[in-house]
């Protein structure tokens, strides 16, 4: 590495030790050596000095100094940026949702990762230059949602306002509501699903499953808002926990998988019907949060164009607010 580097820490990296972090990204780089760099400022946190055991939390930027004799150690993993693309661009611009001095919301496409992966270009992260607006730099990532997910997604604009929403999600202050679209009626037609999750070994490409030994504790609020007979209901959702996949694995595995979840629910997932999408019919509605001055932000997204059309198809309603109680 001949230049300084300026990276941004992504939610995946977010509560990871900096000395961690540069054992994970740089692991030919010594202790002793990031001691040092630490201790004459080299490398720096959001510009500020650190010590080897801060915490990280997404959407900070930490300041890698040249490294000379680590040319050849593997770079962090970051996905390459593509090159501009207008139209891109101009669709992000006009998904914005919310925007403040802090925080900026936009409704996320269906289709469109927010990080890019192995061979991925075109996504959110790389991206956020074009919703950098008035401010000094570009917006950060402090949550994320799945690829085929579409709906609220909140960007922090300043380095402050990333910790405190990195710490609101962290802290399971932000409250979620999702609507979807299940094949059949979930029994009971409300309640709480309280099941454990974890990733599947050996499978191509990441997926989920309930696994009462090994899973994490995942919790999922839902109600019924409509239904269609016994084909088809409108389902308001809220993820007490934040797992990968969960309100997905969730509902299949109460036997009503979301439409459109092929990975999921297989064949089962795809209803048909003239004027039906097959794509995933999941839609992260609403984000309520307390700000630190303690006013209170509530974003909500309209649905996406393919869920809009289903919508139409059964005739459901579009109810303003959340049916859930607040969590204590």
């Amino acid at each position: 590495m001949s230049g300084v580097e300026t990276l941004t820490i992504t939610p995946e990296d977010a509560d990871t030790r900096l000395d961690r972090w540069f054992r994970k990204h740089y692991p030919a780089l010594g202790h002793g050596r990031l001691e040092k760099l630490l201790r004459t400022g080299q490398v720096r946190v959001d510009g500020k000095r650190v010590k080897a055991n801060h915490r990280l939390e997404a959407g900070q930027a930490v300041r890698v100094p040249p490294l000379g004799d680590l040319d050849s150690a593997p770079p962090p993993k970051t996905a390459p940026r593509p090159k501009a693309d207008a139209k891109l661009e101009a669709m992000l611009r006009d998904a914005v949702l919310y925007k403040d001095d802090e925080v900026l919301a936009i409704n996320k496409p269906a289709g469109l990762a927010v990080q890019g992966g192995t061979g991925m270009t075109t996504h959110i992260d790389a991206l956020l230059d074009a919703l950098t607006f008035d401010a000094k730099e570009r917006p950060r990532l402090v949550h994320r949602l799945d690829k085929d997910t579409s709906g609220v997604l909140l960007l922090a604009r300043t380095a402050a306002a990333a910790r405190w929403l990195t710490a609101a999600f962290r802290a399971k202050d932000a409250e979620k509501l999702y609507w979807a679209i299940t094949a059949g009626i979930p029994k009971p037609r409300e309640g709480r699903i309280d099941l454990p999750i974890a990733k599947l070994p050996g499978k191509r490409g990441e997926k989920m499953d309930i696994d009462e030994e090994e899973g994490k504790r995942s919790i999922t609020d839902f109600t019924v808002v409509e239904a269609v007979g016994k084909q088809a209901a409108f389902v308001a959702m809220r993820p007490v926990t934040g797992r990968t996949h969960q309100l997905r694995v969730h509902m299949q595995a109460i036997g009503t998988p979301i439409q459109g979840d092929g990975k999921y629910g297989g064949q089962a997932a795809l209803l048909a019907g003239d004027g039906l999408s097959r794509k995933l019919h999941l839609h992260a509605r609403q984000i309520t949060l307390k700000r630190p001055n303690g006013k209170i932000l509530t974003v909500t997204a309209p649905l996406p164009p393919h869920m809009a059309q289903s919508w139409a198809f059964f005739g459901f309603s579009e109810p303003k607010g959340s049916p859930f109680e607040p969590l204590a």
